[in-house]
């Protein structure tokens, strides 16, 4: 397993969304995302599942990630209601047209998370990079809501393992900024590894698979069995 879950705060987090590093940081996170294989991993995950009518996804962020996955699930999944969930609405006019351009409608939702979560409609949720801001009790809480939300559940999150943490000092060779070279060590610390996601899933009835998705991702998914 090799260490023990940390949490400390990101500085993406902290600063201002115009912020001139905090707009460096999230096109640094578009580089990090591919290298990772995010949207690859988390299609994968998806294809098996049921199309939703409506797919919310928490942290979405500027939305440009799950608009890389809607380009990949469009010929699977069409005509999605996308439901982008953060605390500001970053989702820019061209992100929205592409959206538009595969058949999908796009809507921000913007508001503290456990705010959002009772109100969503979405048979579909989804996360990246997201789950490991959340400490274990908020976590246990945020899932307990999914499972009583959606019937399908899929997050790509950061391995924490001496491998990952390696690399996440190695980003500097992408070029990113001091903004992403601190968040990247903080995200290994505090992602996941073994059954921890799984162990903190609350209901029966679910199909749940978690693992290690190369090179550097935890994958999760929990899809509710048919009745």
């Amino acid at each position: 397993m090799g260490f023990s879950r940390s949490l400390e705060p990101e500085l993406l987090d902290l600063l201002a969304a115009d912020d001139p590093r905090a707009r460096a940081s999230r096109r640094d996170l578009v580089r990090i995302n591919f290298v990772m294989r995010q949207q690859t991993i988390m299609a994968g995950l998806l294809r098996p599942l049921a199309a939703p009518r409506r797919l919310a996804d928490l942290g979405s962020g500027d939305g440009r990630f799950l608009l890389g996955l809607a380009r990949r699930m469009a010929p699977h999944w069409p005509q999605v209601t996308a439901l982008l969930v953060d605390r500001q609405d970053l989702v820019s006019a061209q992100t929205r047209a592409g959206f538009a351009a595969l058949g999908w409608k796009c809507e921000s939702i913007t508001g503290d998370i456990f705010e959002a979560m009772p109100h969503l409609d979405a048979e579909m949720i989804t996360a990246n990079l997201f789950l490991h801001h959340l400490d274990s009790l908020d976590l246990r809480r945020l899932l307990m809501l999914a499972e009583q939300k959606a019937c399908g559940f899929v997050a790509c999150e950061p391995r924490r393992s001496p491998v990952a943490l390696l690399a996440s000092r190695m980003v500097f060779a992408l070029a990113c900024n001091d903004v992403t070279r601190h968040d990247a060590v903080a995200s290994v610390r505090a992602g996941f590894n073994g059954r921890e996601l799984s162990r903190l899933w609350p209901g029966d009835g679910w199909r749940l698979r978690e693992g290690l998705a190369l090179p550097f991702t935890h994958a999760f998914s929990a899809r509710r069995d048919a009745v």
